[in-house]
């Protein structure tokens, strides 16, 4: 197969292709030269390349490529050696002169040029089948275009702008213009670069740069929009072809080449950037819109969300939005949890630039950015991270370390620090490039347990005898560690669904299991979810046999910093909607959904929703059609029904973001109080929150489907009157319009261990919101 080199480009005749050969993009090929026939001066044969040599540079095992390719002094002049499969004439054209090469055989020609003491400026004029000359730089007159830092800093494990070392990169090297491209692969025999301008033939030799096991070829004139692979020699001397690991751009699923990209995007949200870490997040409003990018609005680019998702999110008053993982993945029609290139968003929506203009459009939109972040696994795919070099290399090599029983994925190998450095860097590269405001890390307990979804026999203890991985952990410390110093402002959070102690304590404070805290802003309460989900889908007539799901939450509610999630994987394969797994008819289901979004938002912690919840969507999550946005038309006959939902979600927001008793201390215990929390008869819930100056708001939650009259409620005697400030029950939700329009006003009859009381009406399956008058 033909080698076209990079360089101007030209219309000569391709060269036979093989049938996995893909069509050169124009981006790729050099510009037509057209020139008369020159004369061929004689060249001198240059000495014997060394069998050894010749044989490795032909398998694609050579080490140094450059100190037998290119231009190097010998006795009697400068030899010329070239590696250009298929071509029909090579030759070198310096200080005005063009001389032939001679055609060595196997796609290898060489030269002498003589009475030069040291290697002339030169390029090189190639020419296949019978067209015109191609003007190419050789490739292998550039001496290294990492330096000694990046090389020290990727050996130690340490670069944590490991994306400007590695992968490709547009650059100007020794005064010429083309692309970088770097690869780690210690195990490997050899790498070459291939991809369109080689026609995915014979691809270029890279060189190994010493012990970091980085392969690297600068390469002229290859520019933005190249797309590549790399051509890897195994240990076995088999060959695998792979897509760069560290590719900031991939080709579209289900094809899996990477592109050299290079950014353009101007950002337009410094006043954002100025002010997000003004306040620490857990001292803040936080209420998350959860959304999957690619069927939010099946079809759309990420510039067309950018047109209409920080208006909708801005309406509904979220303060930050949650991408599940837009790194690129192999099935689209998946949440992307089996992130195949960790470095690029997927490029179903439009190239990196296009992603960043979405982030910059929610920003000024007042709107943070939280992404789903999957460093506990990877998927087996052979043009991707598993086996990438022949052997494990991102994967643990003891198999009963990096198989995952769950989900047939890799887990990563925390103890290598090549391997920690790829994820560190990769993290504070959203953060950092990408202007992400926090990651919500997945699958963390997966990562902390040897024995995670493992049988016994099938994990092997650590070092203490544990079932735990100091090798995650330590990872997992150095991840919130860099990106916190790194990049002001952002927030981590931890999806750890066990009682792992101290998930979100500082790295230095050392807990009784003698691990110090992993250094997370937040943790998702996976308790409160399942406990609380427990509760609501049971008819009312059972509640009070599970009253102390909903409380159990305040037992451990100041262990950690919590975010309490309604996710993704609620609403999925037979869990059913949020909505419709609420006991009754209609009208009940959408006023116990009412009523526990209100009983949500007024609990501790930071709230997270899933698309489509907002309006309580019936069906389940699908990946072709995503939310049914079809039910909020007013065409359609039950319209104000979902409209009602919605409208009460948007208030709760407004409430929620501008009442600070509600946020200022969800970490504080000082932050709360219960009022009664024992009405298991009832199916009644009261508590106070408190701000940091001690104004409170009274959060009520009757679920029952029965007006309570007269209901009494010990409150502070600081406050003579309680006025509603929500109440799910209004009819403009949908609700039966039990409302206090009047102030319910303090009396002195103790009550719930207090010296005063209110009574008040209770609405059915409702929660009130009331604060002082």
């Amino acid at each position: 197969m033909t080698a076209r080199p990079a360089g101007k480009t030209s219309t000569a005749k391709k060269a036979p292709a093989s049938a996995t050969a893909k069509k050169a993009s124009a981006a790729d090929l050099p510009a037509v030269r057209k020139e008369p026939a020159p004369e061929r001066p004689a060249v001198r044969k240059a000495p014997p390349l060394d069998p050894g040599d010749r044989a490795r540079l032909l398998a694609g095992e050579h080490h140094d490529p450059h100190g037998v390719l290119g231009a190097h002094p010998v006795r009697g002049g400068v030899v010329v050696r070239v590696l250009r499969p298929f071509a029909r004439e090579v030759a070198v054209l310096t200080k005005g002169r063009r001389v032939v090469l001679h055609d060595d055989g196997d796609g290898l020609f060489s030269g002498l040029l003589p009475l030069l003491r040291k290697v002339p400026a030169y390029e090189l004029r190639v020419r296949y089948d019978e067209g015109p000359e191609l003007e190419v730089q050789d490739p292998y007159r550039f001496l290294p275009s990492l330096g000694d830092l990046d090389l020290h800093l990727i050996g130690e494990g340490r670069h944590e702008e490991l994306w400007t070392a590695l992968g490709s990169r547009i650059m100007t090297h020794e005064g010429v213009t083309g692309t970088r491209f770097a690869v780690w692969a210690p195990n490997a025999r050899g790498v070459r670069l291939t991809g369109a301008f080689t026609y995915w033939g014979a691809g270029l030799p890279m060189r190994s740069l010493g012990s970091t096991g980085v392969w690297e070829l600068f390469v002229p004139g290859l520019g933005e929009g190249t797309v590549y692979k790399y051509d890897i020699t195994r240990p076995d001397g088999s060959h695998t072809l792979r897509a760069d690991p560290m590719a900031r751009r991939t080709e579209c699923p289900p094809n899996t080449a990477s592109i050299v990209t290079e950014s353009h995007h101007a950002w337009g949200d410094a006043e954002w950037m100025e002010r997000r870490g003004a306040r620490p997040a857990h001292e803040a409003p936080l209420s998350v819109y959860e959304v999957h990018l690619a069927s939010w609005r099946p079809g759309l680019t990420y510039r067309e969300l950018a047109e209409q998702l920080p208006a909708y999110v801005r309406d509904l008053g979220f303060t930050h939005v949650e991408f599940m993982p837009v790194t690129e993945h192999p099935f689209g029609g998946s949440w992307g949890y089996q992130v195949t290139g960790f470095y690029a968003p997927t490029a179903r929506m439009g190239t990196p630039d296009d992603f960043k203009h979405l982030v910059d459009a929610l920003h000024r939109a007042g709107i943070g950015v939280l992404m789903d972040w999957v460093p506990a696994h990877f998927p087996k795919d052979d043009w991707a991270l598993a086996e990438f070099d022949g052997r494990p290399l991102y994967e643990h090599e003891d198999p009963r370390r990096s198989h995952h029983p769950d989900w047939g994925t890799l887990e990563f190998d925390y103890g290598r620090k090549e391997v920690r450095n790829f994820l560190v860097a990769n993290a504070v590269y959203w953060c950092q490039e990408f202007h992400i405001d926090g990651l919500r890390v997945d699958a963390v307990a997966s990562m902390l347990y040897l024995d995670y979804s493992r049988e016994h026999g099938e994990w092997v203890p650590n070092e203490f005898g544990g079932r735990e991985n100091p090798d995650a952990v330590a990872f997992l410390q150095e991840m919130n560690a860099t990106v916190y110093r790194r990049c002001p402002g952002i927030v981590t959070f931890a999806e750890e669904s066990t009682a792992w102690d101290g998930v979100t304590r500082a790295t230095d404070q050392v807990g009784p299991g003698g691990f110090g805290g992993l250094g997370f802003g937040m943790k998702w309460n996976m308790g409160w979810m399942h406990d609380s989900l427990e509760y609501v889908q049971k008819e009312p007539v059972h509640r009070k046999y599970h009253h102390d799901e909903m409380t159990f939450s305040m037992v451990y509610a100041y262990s950690e910093n919590y975010i309490l999630p309604i996710s993704h994987d609620e609403v999925v394969h037979g869990k059913r909607s949020l909505v419709s797994k609420m006991p009754g008819d209609w009208w009940q289901q959408r006023a116990n959904h009412r009523a526990y979004l209100g009983f949500m938002w007024a609990h501790p912690g930071k709230q997270l929703l899933y698309m489509g919840q907002e309006f309580a969507q019936g069906g389940e999550w699908s990946a072709d059609h995503g939310p049914d946005w079809w039910l909020l038309d007013p065409a359609y006959g039950a319209a104000a029904d979902h409209r009602g939902v919605q409208n009460l979600v948007r208030d709760l927001n407004t409430v929620y973001t501008a009442t600070p008793s509600l946020w200022e201390r969800d970490t504080s215990p000082e932050g709360f109080a219960w009022v009664v929390g024992d009405a298991a008869d009832d199916n009644v819930f009261a508590f106070l929150r408190f701000d940091g100056f001690g104004s409170p708001l009274l959060a009520v939650s009757n679920f029952s489907p029965v007006v309570r009259q007269d209901y009494r409620l010990g409150v502070p005697d600081t406050f003579a009157a309680w006025t509603e400030v929500l109440n799910t029950d209004a009819g403009r939700y949908g609700g039966s319009d039990v409302v206090g329009t009047d102030p319910v006003k303090t009396e002195s009859v103790p009550w719930h261990g207090r010296e005063s009381s209110v009574r008040m009406t209770l609405p059915p399956l409702a929660t009130v919101w009331l604060r002082p008058a």
